[in-house]
């Protein structure tokens, strides 16, 4: 049944769907004519709000750019790369493959949501060379999906941090909330849980015939070119592959890394993840040299989120701006009570989220709204941060903001790997509806 549905949207997608850039034009002009139907913005307020979120997402642009290159760069180097290898070549059948791309994919997610998108898609692409028989498609579909199923856990989601974070813009409405009523309460560990027991399931029942297999293809979605490292002879190449200078500078990122864990504790935010990610790869390539040629090779990867970031933070300066994220959030507050608040605080992050796919800038906009209202309720803030975290993510498998890293990685488009995650977003759309609604009758 599954197969013969996301058959059918696979058809029609095919059909139909542009590439991510115009997806992302696409609903810039849709947020332009709701702004300008539902607000008092003219043409010109949304034209200036528009311009104004436009490098918004420049550190985090940034930020991407970094973790897709350098996770790459870090899981090229031989040891990791070696290790990897040996682990997709476990697999022998296209079940198995799916299988294991999905957990791999998992378990780095949720030890970094950014880290599971780029070690997810290279995982994916090491075994579906080595297991003709698996659709390369639905590895890379379901390498992103399981990343975006296990967040509600992830030691790295936004809104949970932020809140537990001394100073945050909500502590003297709200205070600290610890981990453990937010990612670590029992809504959120069932949601990451069931959501990814709910991926295994999809996707096994989603997997194509062997007739209708479309495999890896070297030309088309093989490795980028690779620089070769030359034998040092000159002394300019002698200190370019200098083993010495590489390992004075990895002591001293270390020595950093060492500092900032004893003073802040396991805390992978963007910036220490993609400086951990540097000096370990540096360490593990071994050379300046070898290093550098690695990110060269990644960097053709990151073309989709250069372009297509400043068009969302275009997107979501209009819908800040003109008050689209208060009037969608408020409207579906109005008509809640102490029972269906959670349900619908995690719907209304759910829609937030296709025109805003940034969770801290989703939670600074959308978070005072819900928590002022939550204030006529017997229910606890963490409810508030729970449920918008959860809408958030859900529908990033609808918007193709955070699919680029993988679609870059694997040279594939969109309407490639959309028909997949739709399906499984309907699927857990529907769990965690019911998880929302429940869970917090409960404890």
């Amino acid at each position: 049944m599954l197969r013969a549905f996301s058959n059918q949207i696979r058809i029609v997608i095919e059909k139909f769907l542009p590439n991510a850039f115009i997806f992302a034009i696409l609903l810039t002009f849709i947020t332009l004519i709701l702004g300008m139907f539902f607000t008092d913005s003219s043409l010109l307020d949304m034209t200036e709000h528009w311009y104004g979120g436009f490098w918004n997402f420049l550190a985090f642009t940034t930020q991407m750019i970094l973790i897709l290159i350098t996770g790459y760069a870090l899981v090229k180097a031989p040891p990791v790369e070696k290790l990897m290898i040996r682990v997709a070549s476990i697999p022998k059948t296209q079940k198995s493959a799916l299988i294991s791309t999905i957990l791999v994919a998992a378990a780095a997610g949720y030890l970094s949501w950014g880290l599971g998108f780029v070690l997810g898609a290279l995982f994916a692409i090491e075994v579906a060379k080595r297991v003709p028989k698996a659709d390369f498609r639905i590895l890379i579909a379901a390498a992103y999906t399981s990343v975006i199923a296990i967040l509600p856990a992830s030691i790295t989601l936004t809104a949970p941090l932020l809140v537990n974070t001394p100073d945050h813009s909500l502590e003297e409405t709200i205070g600290l909330i610890p981990l453990t009523e937010t990612i670590f309460s029992p809504t959120m560990l069932l949601a990451a849980g069931l959501g990814l027991l709910i991926v295994i399931f999809a996707y096994l029942k989603m997997m194509p015939k062997q007739e209708n297999v479309i495999p890896f293809n070297s030309e088309e979605n093989g490795e980028m070119t690779k620089t070769e490292n030359r034998t040092p002879h000159s002394f300019a190449e002698k200190m370019n592959n200098s083993k010495i200078i590489n390992y004075a500078l990895v002591a001293f990122g270390v020595l950093w890394l060492i500092m900032y864990i004893v003073q802040n504790g396991f805390n992978l935010e963007l910036n220490i993840l993609n400086f951990a990610f540097i000096i370990l790869g540096l360490a593990l390539h071994g050379s300046p040299s070898s290093y550098i040629n690695a990110i060269t090779d990644g960097m053709p990867s990151a073309s989709g989120i250069l372009l297509q970031f400043p068009f969302y933070g275009g997107i979501m300066g209009m819908m800040a701006g003109s008050g689209l994220i208060s009037i969608i959030a408020q409207s579906l507050v109005s008509i809640s009570n102490e029972v269906t608040f959670p349900l619908l605080s995690f719907l209304s992050a759910a829609i937030v989220n296709i025109f805003v796919p940034s969770a801290g800038g989703q939670w600074q906009v959308q978070g005072p709204i819900m928590i002022e209202a939550i204030q006529s309720y017997n229910l606890h803030p963490s409810v508030v941060v729970n449920t918008v975290s959860m809408g958030d993510t859900i529908t990033n498998l609808l918007q193709p903001f955070f699919a680029l890293p993988a679609l870059g990685l694997a040279r594939l488009e969109l309407k490639d790997i959309w028909g997949y995650c739709l399906v499984t977003m309907i699927l857990l759309l529907i769990a965690n509806s019911i998880i929302v609604t429940v869970i917090p009758l409960i404890f």
